[in-house]
């Protein structure tokens, strides 16, 4: 038999009767004899009233009361689960990221994991018991709460996994995989057998929402087989491992990913001189903005057109640092557009398949969409777009990679 560790994120945990449903899922496990940990979100929107309350008494709440707070949540919702289970006959025993313990840093609200004691849950497990411990949360070395940040769920479902060596960690959620694309946008998408650490962590950090991003570093770091499996409906879901030889056999391109939140600013005609680029760039950092695609173009005059990429939410904040820096090199303008998106095609198949970028520009002009910038990587093809022809674009490229055809999607 085997160790599983299960998370379920606040959409399958949201209600009585959804935590009633994860218990029901759990006693099928317990019944088929394996072993198993189950980590848990606050229910859905808890964790949203709970920031609001602070922000009625304090605008900058103290992030270690913050931590304090916010972590309340899955403590409903671990206690919740183990009532759960008891009511059907297991024995369950409910655990706060502190009484694990799940060492963290001292950056609040944005902690880091550094080491798990696992011996009182090893006990409870060679006991019969199910583990039910509160995700998003740990404990410093001061004995001070902490929370892991965006996506610390999946982030303790993986940490545990990996600390108790555990077969799995299933990522339960309300998808049920990984697919080629959205389906909302094309309605061929196909749910995806297995999928590489690396090609989810491309998928991930452009645009797909399935997994987080620190999640997946995670299990990829410690070898954790991860699977996305929806809490709502019975499937196999999708399996998220390391790369292997079975992957000769893979389509040359695992799915594409999208992001409608871009947006580029330009410094046209700044001098083509030693330590521009430091200057535009550095410029931007200093007010933690994070930058994507970049591209320069040279002209015969000497000067060159600095363009990159931001989150739309950046945008106003970037343009008004940028009007500074190119009055003070000298730069013609600057000149922005927040109506792009980006369309990438991802797949270690690439590695092994020349003509992939050539395939793509090729299906992009066949639908007459304009391509305004290009990153690639050995995995990975990225394209900027306008925002108006993405879905377009992601249609065509489905069909011209033929990812709808049901031998692309099984191992």
């Amino acid at each position: 038999m085997a160790l599983y560790v299960q998370k379920y994120g606040g959409t399958s945990v949201g209600t009585v009767d959804r935590i009633e449903a994860v218990a029901d899922k759990v006693a099928g496990f317990k019944a088929e004899g394996h072993d198993i940990v189950v980590v848990v979100s606050a229910m859905s929107g808890e964790t949203n009233r709970l920031i609001g309350l602070a922000k009625d008494i304090q605008s900058a709440p103290n992030p270690r009361e913050m931590d304090v707070l916010v972590s309340t949540g899955e403590q409903v919702t671990i206690a919740l689960l183990s009532m759960a289970l008891d009511k059907r006959g297991i024995s369950a025993r409910s655990y706060t990221g502190s009484q694990v313990k799940i060492l963290t840093d001292t950056a609040h609200m944005k902690a880091r994991i550094q080491d798990i004691e696992v011996s009182s849950m090893q006990s409870d497990l060679e006991a019969g018991r199910v583990v039910v411990v509160a995700g998003f949360q740990g404990v410093d070395d001061q004995g001070n709460i902490t929370t892991l940040g965006r996506g610390g769920s999946d982030t303790t479902g993986v940490a545990l996994a990996a600390a108790l060596k555990a077969d799995e960690c299933q990522i339960y959620t309300d998808v049920d995989g990984v697919y080629t694309t959205d389906p909302r946008v094309v309605e061929g998408a196909q749910r995806l057998e297995q999928i590489t650490f690396e090609e989810m962590l491309e998928m991930a950090s452009l645009g797909s929402k399935v997994l987080q991003i620190r999640a997946v570093e995670f299990a990829g770091k410690y070898k954790v087989p991860l699977r996305v499996l929806s809490s709502f409906e019975d499937g196999p879901g999708t399996l998220i491992t390391t790369e292997d030889d079975s992957t000769m056999e893979k389509p040359v391109i695992s799915g594409i990913a999208f992001n409608r939140d871009e947006a580029k600013l330009t410094v046209v005609g700044v001098p083509d001189v030693p330590g521009v680029a430091s200057r535009i760039l550095g410029s931007i950092s200093r007010e933690n903005i994070e930058v994507d695609v970049i591209v320069q173009n040279v002209a015969a005059d000497n000067t060159t057109d600095f363009t990159f990429t931001v989150h739309r939410n950046d945008y106003d904040a970037a343009e008004k640092v940028l009007q500074k820096v190119a009055e003070e090199l000298g730069a013609r303008e600057v000149a922005g557009d927040n109506k792009i998106a980006k369309v990438s095609i991802v797949g270690v198949g690439m590695r092994s398949h020349a003509g992939v970028a050539s395939k793509m520009f090729d299906a992009l002009a066949a639908e007459n969409i304009n391509i305004q910038m290009i990153s690639t990587s050995e995995i990975k093809v990225s394209v900027v777009i306008a925002e108006k022809y993405l879905e377009l674009a992601v249609r065509a490229l489905h069909s011209a990679f033929e990812l709808d055809a049901d031998d692309t999607v099984s191992e």
